[in-house]
């Protein structure tokens, strides 16, 4: 098992500030194993509720008379199956002195996410937990990383087709049993339709009425479709970012599969020969490295924009965030170089600085805002 020490000491800042934290993301993505670890860790106990356990539900069946009387740390998992709860967090979380902390555990919700802000303002916390990134499995196997994917069990199998079963196995559960759960009623073959065709689109601007015309319905149902791999952590949806310029500015997303390794299953790229073969081979490593930034710099979603002229200069990523304006640039190459579109990025966005990432490790200056920074790299200069 890898240690997820950047994650877990955020969450520990955070339980010490706020009485309740919800730690979210993704199914699969370690949640409870990390949430245990934490408990197992602190010296005030420990105490454990699964909701996909009948023993546990039928407890919470009383929330108050459940939860009053626990100390130290309360993990409840599977929260969005028990919404009841939170008006019964609200109470315990205004005790003084606060005798217990709770750790909410759940996969992606609207109703979890809206219930959770509209009960608990001002009580509660949200971390996003990420699959593996580079910090976390070293930086020397980030190609491993990037063809695998991040899910625990997919990147630690034994072999790249144990990691391609598993990814397999992950969508079908994904889509008979989880969107279910989440109360989703969009049948799930046509989830995994949109999903695949997504992944061919991987990396590109939105095209609402393309996508339309090609499942036969309207733009918004297919912007619902988008919606419920984004709110399920599945999706990153990159909004374009505005600056009062003479110049026509692209003013739609650019959408990414959150995860390289279901990106590769749905593209039925099952091993690295079969990777470097593919026409999607560029936009899936553009995807992998964005994810990888936005995790390394800690950056929120609503920290992270692309951006475009209609002339044609663009940027992969900019991230803004406390002041300061960063510009990214992927390029899936060995030897990048400063092009007029980020030149014209620089000077248009007053970026602070422009990094060309490339699959290499060395860092060097292309001009005196741009510099290439290898892969392998990226985590020590971020």
């Amino acid at each position: 098992m890898l240690t997820r020490v950047h994650h877990a000491d955020s969450i520990r800042t955070l339980l010490a500030e706020f009485p309740v934290v919800a730690l979210l993301g993704a199914r699969q993505v370690g949640k409870t194993t990390l949430a245990r670890e934490l408990g197992g860790a602190a010296a005030t106990g420990l105490t454990v509720l699964d909701l996909e356990d009948p023993t546990d539900r039928e407890r919470l069946r009383d929330p108050m008379l459940a939860l009053r009387d626990l100390r130290g740390l309360v993990v409840i998992d599977e929260i969005q199956r028990a919404p009841e709860v939170f008006p019964t967090l609200r109470v315990l979380a205004d005790r003084e002195p606060l005798p217990a902390r709770f750790l909410v555990l759940g996969s992606a919700s609207p109703d979890l996410l809206r219930q959770s802000s509209e009960t608990l303002a001002g009580r509660i916390a949200f971390h996003e937990l990420t699959p593996f990134d580079t910090r976390e499995v070293g930086r020397e196997r980030w190609a491993e990383l990037w063809l695998r994917g991040g899910f625990p069990r997919s990147f630690l199998a034994q072999s790249d087709a144990a990691s391609a079963r598993w990814r397999q196995n992950f969508v079908r559960t994904y889509l008979e049993r989880d969107l279910p759960q989440l109360g989703i009623r969009v049948p799930g073959d046509t989830i995994r339709r949109f999903w695949s065709m997504l992944a061919h689109y991987h990396g590109q601007t939105w095209n609402g009425a393309e996508l339309a015309r090609a499942f036969g319905v309207s733009q918004s149902t297919v912007r619902h479709y988008l919606d419920i791999l984004v709110a399920t952590y599945m999706a990153r949806r990159l909004d374009p970012w505005f600056e009062n310029l003479s110049k026509r500015q692209v003013k739609s997303s650019k959408v990414y599969l959150s995860d390289s390794g279901l990106v590769h299953h749905l593209l039925g790229v099952d091993d690295r020969a079969a990777l470097e073969g593919h026409p999607k081979v560029g936009a899936s490593f553009e995807g992998f490295v964005i994810e990888q930034i936005t995790r390394c710099l800690g950056a929120e979603r609503e920290q992270c924009f692309t951006w475009g002229l209609h002339s044609g200069a663009e940027l992969d990523l900019l991230v803004v965030r406390s002041g300061e304006r960063l510009g990214f640039e992927v390029k899936r190459t060995s030897a990048p170089r400063a092009t007029r579109s980020m030149r014209t990025a620089v000077e248009l966005l007053r970026l602070d600085r422009l990094d060309v990432v490339y699959a290499g490790a060395d860092v060097f200056p292309l001009t005196e805002k741009i510099r290439a920074v290898g892969i392998e790299s990226l985590t020590d200069v971020l």
